[in-house]
């Protein structure tokens, strides 16, 4: 069995295709801040794609981690040379892998924090990129303030020559790159959240201010923020995974990737120091990203969460097997037909009827095996930004909320930590213990879960919302998900 390394790639399986290009000649032009499945399987795969046809060599990745968990992705990508294998995995069970080789290196901040703010202050850095999920960047829910009294926020405030947060650190390079006169870099957020460089934007102005107003202005007015739409489905890579890559290709790569075939990149072109030609592999480089951002957020993220909580209930623990079921695909699709489209504008080059059935076809490929309990995490952060605009948007419309608002009690059902077989379920959230104490208290406070106005603003004062959001959380606790969900599909909820 072969390690993954850069002495091995010339000895591997002609089953796995390798980088065809000198990554001894690689320059490292971007340094991207959340080094995980999602990144590798999209960012990383699209510049290795240009670079198999001799493009962008100077634009190689520098990963970074902040995070203590990120410690195992440096010891991994440093003992294979930044290497890792993509494996795409077509419904049929086709496998389609290839060595990625568009990381050239990889910085633990917790280590040396200023060797990652003076990587950034090279010259050659030009794209400063971010995939830090959504709460990373230190938002209220509700208000949408940048929180300045988050701990790791002040610490770095107090001590800004040891920042701990990606605020910190790039705020830090920033500020080096003035000082010596070099111009800024370009700050790419690659998350899921609507208007994603607008709100890169607002942190970080927000964060530089505290540090000086001055510095503060100078971002605002001197670092571009691109808006992006990014799309791959990428589960938790698992022993299986890695075990299937030993198999099939005979090599021991500690830390593969698995995604399945389809893959989106929208971009906004608003770079102030150049990009890669990445419209040359397959990015949609467009003016307004906006569209395209809403359709994924409101079709494919939110259906996410309209199928995890109430699958997890009804015993799925696999994605595919909960959109195989009829009433489920029914249930999605009529919620992106009825309730999610009529908020949208038109999307430039898509038709949004077969992209709803495609995501159906999508979320029901069993080779990719993503886990419900994924999509259930995280919730706090997702919910009020993929969901809860849509329940607003026609609650101002006289629009149907009626299944969007199940999804709502969906949640608060599986938050009380015990599904329908009395058996635990572990809550994975930032706002675990206080929503899980609100979920456990509805049976006889049924509004105590969306009282939170942290999370869900006045929505508990609207009585269509409450209504309908009571109803489906009364039947959920007398009658289960299953039948609750079969009698909203039935219209008869």
């Amino acid at each position: 069995m072969l390690p993954l390394n850069a002495e091995t790639l010339s000895q591997l399986s002609a089953d796995l295709a390798v980088p065809s290009y000198d990554r001894s000649a690689l320059r490292t032009g971007i340094v991207h801040f959340g080094v995980g499945g999602f990144h590798r399987a999209h960012q990383a795969m699209y510049l290795d794609r240009l670079m198999n046809e001799g493009q962008a060599l100077d634009w190689a990745i520098c990963g970074v981690g902040v995070m203590p968990a990120d410690r195992r992705m440096q010891q991994v990508l440093d003992a294979q040379n930044g290497l890792y294998t993509l494996v795409v995995k077509a419904p049929d069970g086709t496998l389609d892998a290839r060595v990625i080789g568009s990381i050239k290196e990889y910085l633990f901040a917790p280590d040396d924090p200023d060797a990652v703010i003076e990587k950034m202050a090279s010259p050659d850095i030009r794209i400063v990129s971010l995939t830090v999920t959504e709460g990373g960047y230190n938002f209220h829910a509700v208000t949408g303030e940048f929180m300045a009294d988050n701990k790791d926020v002040q610490h770095d405030l107090a001590e800004p020559g040891r920042p701990r947060t990606t605020f910190g650190l790039i705020t830090a390079a920033i500020e080096r790159r003035r000082e010596r006169g070099l111009p800024p870099f370009t700050i790419m957020s690659c998350d899921n959240i609507q208007g994603n460089g607008d709100a890169a934007r607002k942190s970080f102005v927000a964060f530089a201010a505290l540090r000086d107003p001055a510095l503060g202005a100078y971002v605002e007015g001197n670092v571009l923020f691109p808006n992006s739409m990014v799309d791959r489905i990428t589960p938790v890579t698992t022993d299986d995974d890695r075990d299937e890559v030993r198999k099939h290709f005979g090599v021991d790569d500690g830390w593969p990737v698995v995604c399945e075939p389809f893959t989106q990149w929208a971009l906004e072109d608003s770079f102030s120091a150049g990009r890669p030609a990445w419209e040359d592999a397959g990015v949609q480089v467009v003016p307004d990203v906006e569209p395209y951002e809403l359709m994924k957020l409101r079709l494919l993220n939110a259906s996410h969460q309209a199928l995890c909580y109430f699958g997890y209930l009804a015993g799925y623990r696999l994605v595919h097997d909960v959109a195989r079921d009829p009433a489920f695909a029914k249930f999605l699709l009529t919620y992106m037909e009825k309730e999610a489209e009529p908020t949208l504008e038109p999307v430039p080059g898509i038709d949004l009827r077969e992209y709803q059935h495609q995501l159906i076809d999508r979320f029901s490929n069993a080779q990719v095996k993503d886990t419900v309990a994924r999509l259930c995490a995280e919730s706090s952060d997702r919910i009020p930004k993929w969901l809860l605009p849509v329940i607003r948007h026609n609650l101002g419309s006289g629009g149907d909320i009626i299944l969007s608002t199940a999804v709502v009690a969906s949640w608060a059902r599986y938050d009380e930590g015990v599904d329908e077989q009395g058996e635990p379920i572990e809550i994975v959230d930032r706002l675990r213990d206080k929503l899980t104490a609100a979920a456990q208290r509805q049976r006889t406070e049924p509004l105590a879960f969306i009282q939170d106005r942290e999370v869900f603003g006045d929505l508990a004062d609207n009585e269509r919302f409450v209504s309908a959001y009571t109803s489906v959380l009364s039947s959920l606790h007398s009658r289960g998900a299953k039948a609750t969900l079969d009698d909203l599909v039935s219209g008869n909820l």
